[in-house]
């Protein structure tokens, strides 16, 4: 088993993934390469960074890491402004996944002070 299956924060990012990923394949074909891109890639950075700084050789390196996912989180978040904005996404839609995204963020930063 790798280290970071035991990680409460990578689980959640899974799955925050999984949701935006099911939301970006509904969008219209036209933005599909686009913001549809865009948000996949943003969220499935949140748990591969969380993943990948759990194999680091140092804890600096590994909230660094940390750093990566949250900045990843808020850059999905972003995204789905847009997304909300231009009606790709309903507004209660939006509003889970916002909150999702802030507790999770939340999540990953309260980890990554424990981290000294």
């Amino acid at each position: 088993m790798f280290r970071f299956e035991t990680l409460d924060i990578w689980k959640m990012g899974i799955s925050y993934c999984e949701k935006i990923l099911d939301v970006a394949d509904e969008f219209p074909q036209k933005v599909q390469f686009s913001l549809g891109s865009q948000l996949r890639s943003s969220s499935l950075s949140i748990s591969n960074n969380i993943a990948e700084g759990s194999g680091s050789h140092s804890k600096q390196e590994f909230r660094s890491f940390l750093n990566f996912s949250i900045r990843s989180t808020y850059e999905t978040v972003s995204a789905l402004f847009i997304a909300k904005n231009k009606s790709y996404i309903t507004k209660e839609k939006f509003s889970e996944l916002y909150a999702e995204g802030e507790v999770l963020a939340k999540k990953i930063r309260a980890f990554r002070a424990c981290i000294q």
